[in-house]
């Protein structure tokens, strides 16, 4: 799906209908790309729950073969330093 490119100052004037759309949004200023909006569905569908569920199982069977488990990849993650900008 391609998305449909708006300046910032468009956006933020029709923020209301870029919302309630079912299309991407990439945001520019000066013809640079600045953000992308990202429209959800408002409610997930069965079949999206059901794919979900389907992702969770082979993402536990990639832990699982790697010989590892949840609370030793989020260990991980702790232990990693957090990266600031700067002011």
């Amino acid at each position: 799906m391609t998305a449909t490119r708006v300046g910032i100052r468009e956006f933020r004037e029709n923020l209301s209908s870029y919302l309630e759309s079912r299309t991407p949004v990439a945001i520019t200023r000066h013809g640079a790309t600045i953000g992308i909006y990202l429209p959800t569905p408002p409610k997930p569908t069965r079949a999206d729950l059901d794919a979900l569920l389907v992702a969770g199982e082979r993402l536990d069977a990639l832990i699982a073969a790697a010989g590892t488990n949840e609370e030793e990849l989020m260990g991980g993650l702790q232990e990693t330093p957090q990266r600031t900008s700067a002011a």
